[in-house]
């Protein structure tokens, strides 16, 4: 592998060989272009800290010396560009020190100016990891058998050698990558924010192609952004109501998706076809079906109602079809091509004569302005449809998208049979590569709603009647009915797609599943008016996971179940949830009995003859069973993934892999390779040879790591401990989305706390505990470092997860960790904490061959690590507030207004570390 392969795996955490356990060369420091860009950023934004106030620069350059010392302490100088630490110097103490003796607005002013670095870091690494793709493209010659940038290509030739050409075709044919966006509050980054981000980011692209006047006019322009989003609160003012938290869907489907994922499918096709491209019929599928949980996941949101969900529908609507219209408008426009040279066929002419008849109005004024260009003037009538369908004009709007594309293809026929085959499968190909990704609906809308709220709605029922005859009906339960009937409601309007999922949380029976068909007729009047739905459970604690395949057995001798089985061609899914399962069981425990139970319901589908399709719950941290979606598809077990990968998407993940163009491609290609490649015979015998040759160590491990995880949690008092020495009491005042942190249990109950919080708080106190707690103890306790190393290299699923664990152990800091704990007055509960980190620590670096957490990852964990002296900065800033709110409620010594003061730094700095660790929850 070359030093430029190297560079580009480091670059790009999305981009992960294959292989397991590989290492590349050592290499100090971070690439010049990057490092530059971070100076650049640093320079600009200390310029803009002296014009706001010169102390206040000093402050802040005098905290960075300090924290930039302590790191050099910790890794003894080495490459870090630092000088060797002076051994009669302690400058984490003096850090510390400096921060402590700081005033309250001051200590703010200094955390938003650390968040803000944050930001601007972030933008330098992806500015880095796109320059490097693009310069990685342009080597790739035209002729080349496969691009190696474009993952899907190799992997379709690896799958063409192992399987053949037809059975190749066949399984692309049923590619399908489902990302759900889900409404989880994660993204601590304030909209405000993000535009100022997006702005910048122009301004850093624009750079490399300027000089003089225009270079200095850039700089000016950044300091301008800079300096606003410096003075900007990271806070938003409120929450966001859910329907305004569908606007994160937008500004993606905007930004980046609805022009990004055709040319996913067209650079598929051109290294496929070669010169064919876009001559004739495409081969690549419209794959990508992205969902939506937001404004439809009521699990313990009562701010997502029914009238919500139809408001959150329309908007999706109005706004996809309104970009398909100027789609269909410019491509239209562009269609000059007149009938004498290219005659249009019968079919396109009969499709005139039906919108001459649906409306004259419509075509005169499209013939008008294209005459004897018959193919422009139908695709101006279909874009008038389109927007009467937005304006619900029954008599001139499409009722359904499937007859939209129709009309699509008979313009592509058309055009292709009069000779124009580039007309026909070039931009007309996109555009409806376009309808048939999106729809009228945007994304497919999934409700959710927790088991015991269905149970309790029927209890309602036969207790005071269906309407209430013999008493009135619980709020709740008029909400339950009512969510169906927007269900559907937004079906008719839009189209089966568009809403038929209906998630159950904490699925413990197939009386669950009965109780969600049994509500959905009873929310109808007429057997006619009730919804097509399909109810997936959602088997999540580890008992769930243990039980699962006994509940789907159940299942399959509910008649709905049955009706649905033989209308799809017996097509079902499954949802598994990687949080509470963490939450409860432990990460290893988790996510053994996660794969464990994979391989169960597979084998059940099998012997049912089910089309299975497994839905992960995965969050964007480690400790939610976040990590390069790629490398988790590749570790599933045999027969798991069966060419359609779905999973949930949320907060700042969802930022970091769609928000930019490029990025967006390369992540989509990416997990679409490994969806493709899982099904390899190869692969499928990797993973099951490995789970079976590994199955007495992960018993073992398993045992270990939960009864250590147990040991923790069932410490008396641990809870309201957890409490005390995290933000998690702030955390859940943080305005980042409309969901509440509880399911309405105090703090004193850990058991239905949301894994959100308890992720992202234990993540702010720079400890990570939900991601690695048992595994070192485990380790130790099986002690057979050779095996533990051998299973490192051979067994994907083992590999991807003690990586997943370094990469959390990289954004740990044990002195950090001190700090919050001394919160807690608790030294049992400290000791066992601080042990076990240190025990983790240990066996994970011994298993990966590495001195320091991510050694091997050259560029990201060079970057990790050159940014720690400023999230250092941040956490001392956070326990000092953390201090002195938990004092006052010790003793009572500050006022209401200094009260306020803390809390609002606190949550500063939560924004700020956030940003600086790149993961929440």
């Amino acid at each position: 592998m070359t030093s430029t392969d190297e560079t580009i795996k480091a670059a790009d955490s999305g981009i992960i060989s294959t292989g397991t356990g590989t290492k590349g060369p050592e290499e100090q420091g971070l690439p010049a272009d990057l490092r530059g860009n971070m100076d650049l950023f640093l320079r600009l934004l200390r310029t803009v800290l002296k014009e706001y106030d010169e102390n206040l620069l000093e402050k802040f350059d005098t905290l960075l010396d300090y924290a930039n010392e302590a790191t050099s302490e910790e890794f003894g100088g080495k490459g870090l560009g630092y000088e060797d630490p002076d051994p009669e110097q302690a400058g984490f103490d003096k850090a510390v020190k400096l921060i402590d003796s700081v005033s309250v607005d001051d200590a703010t002013l200094l955390a938003r100016a650390f968040a803000t670095y944050f930001h601007l870091a972030n933008l330098s690494e992806e500015n880095y990891r796109v320059a490097v793709l693009r310069s990685r493209e342009k080597e790739v010659p035209l002729n080349a058998a496969t691009d190696p940038i474009n993952e899907m290509t190799g992997a379709y030739k690896r799958i063409i050698s192992e399987v053949g050409p037809a059975q190749a075709q066949k399984l692309l044919d049923k590619l399908e990558f489902h990302p759900v966006f889900t409404a989880h509050p994660t993204e601590a980054r304030r909209k405000a924010v993000e535009g100022k981000i997006r702005r910048i980011a122009e301004l850093l692209e624009e750079r490399p192609a300027l000089g003089g006047s225009d270079l200095a006019e850039n700089e000016r322009k950044m300091l301008n952004e800079i300096d606003a989003m410096f003075r900007t609160s990271p806070i938003a003012l409120k929450k966001p109501t859910p329907v305004e938290e569908a606007d994160t869907i937008l500004d993606i489907f905007d930004n980046t998706l609805f022009d990004t994922v055709p040319k996913v499918y067209r650079r598929f096709d051109d290294w496929v076809l070669g010169d064919n491209a876009g001559k004739v019929p495409p081969v690549c599928p419209a794959f990508f079906h992205p969902g939506s949980w937001i404004g439809s996941d009521r699990d313990g949101n009562p701010n997502v109602t029914a009238k919500v969900s139809r408001q959150v529908a329309r908007k999706f609507s109005d706004h996809v079809i309104a970009k398909l219209e100027e789609a269909t408008r410019e491509v239209g426009r562009n269609l000059t091509l007149e009938s004498k040279d290219t005659k249009p066929c019968a079919g396109l002419l009969d499709l005139w004569s039906h919108q001459r008849e649906m409306s004259e109005r419509l075509t005169a004024k499209a013939e008008l302005i294209s005459t004897k260009e018959p193919h422009r003037a139908v695709m101006l009538v279909i874009a008038d449809r389109l927007r009467a369908t937005i304006d619900r004009d029954h008599d001139l709007m499409y009722h359904s998208c499937e007859d939209y594309i129709a009309d699509l293809k008979t313009v592509q026929k058309s055009l292709a049979d009069a000779g124009a085959p580039r007309a026909a499968y070039g931009p007309m190909q996109t555009l409806i590569w376009q309808a048939e990704t999106f729809g009228f609906h945007m994304v497919e809308m999934e409700f959710r709603q927790h088991s015991v709220v269905h149970s309790r709605a029927l209890d309602d029922i036969r207790e005071h009647g269906l309407h209430g005859e013999r008493g009135e009906l619980q709020p709740m339960t008029r909400e339950v009915l009512d969510t169906f009937r927007a269900l559907g409601s937004i079906q008719r309007r839009n189209g089966l797609k568009a809403a038929r999922r209906y998630i159950i949380s904490f699925t413990k029976s197939a009386q669950n599943i009965k109780d969600v068909y049994e509500l959905n007729r009873l929310a109808f009047a007429h057997p006619e008016d009730v919804p097509t739905i399909d109810v997936i459970p959602l088997f999540e604690q580890l008992e769930d996971l243990q039980n699962c395949v006994g509940v789907l057995d159940g299942m399959l001798r509910i008649p709905e179940v049955q009706a649905r089985l033989k209308a799809t061609n017996r097509k079902m899914e499954v949802m598994l949830g990687y949080s509470d399962s963490s939450k409860d069981a432990g990460p290893t425990t988790a996510t053994l009995a996660l794969h464990e139970a994979e391989a169960r319901v597979v084998a059940w589908a099998e012997a049912n003859d089910i089309d299975l399709t497994l839905f992960h719950g995965r969050g964007g941290a480690v400790g939610r069973g976040g990590g390069p979606a790629n490398r988790a598809v590749l570790a599933q077990p045999r027969g798991s993934v069966n060419c359609r990968f779905k999973l949930t998407e949320q907060g700042e993940v969802i930022f970091a892999r769609y928000g930019n163009p490029i990025l967006a491609v390369r992540h989509i290609e990416s997990v679409a390779s490994a969806t493709l490649l899982q099904s390899a015979p190869s692969v499928e015998k990797t993973n099951t040879e490995m789970t079976a040759k590994y199955a007495d160590m992960t018993q073992q491990l398993d045992d270990a790591s939960h009864a250590r995880f147990l040991d923790l949690l069932n410490t008396p008092d641990f809870a309201p401990w957890f409490s005390i020495v995290t933000p998690l009491t702030e955390v859940g005042l943080l305005p980042i989305g409309s969901r509440p942190a509880k399911r309405g249990l105090g703090a004193k109950s850990l058991d239905d706390l949301r894994t959100i919080p308890w992720v992202f708080s234990w993540a702010q106190a720079r400890i990570n505990l939900a991601a690695w707690y048992g595994l070192g103890s485990a380790c130790e306790q099986f002690g057979d470092l050779k095996t533990l190393r051998a299973a490192y290299e051979e067994w994907p699923l083992f590999s991807t997860f003690i990586d997943n664990i370094e990469m959390s152990l990289a954004k740990t800091d044990e002195r950090i960790a001190k700090l919050y704990l001394a919160l807690g007055d608790r030294d049992d509960l400290r000791d066992k904490v601080l042990h076990e980190m240190e025990l983790t620590r240990k066996w994970v670096l011994k298993i990966v061959g590495d001195e320091w957490p991510l050694q091997h990852r050259h560029v990201l964990g060079q970057a990790i690590r050159i940014r720690s002296p400023y999230v250092n900065a941040l956490s001392v800033t956070q326990v000092r507030a953390l201090r002195s709110v938990r004092r006052r409620d010790e003793k009572n010594e500050l006022s209401e207004s200094q009260t306020a003061d803390f809390i609002y730094l606190i949550l500063c700095t939560v924004s700020g570390v956030a940003a600086g660790l790149q993961n929440t929850g």
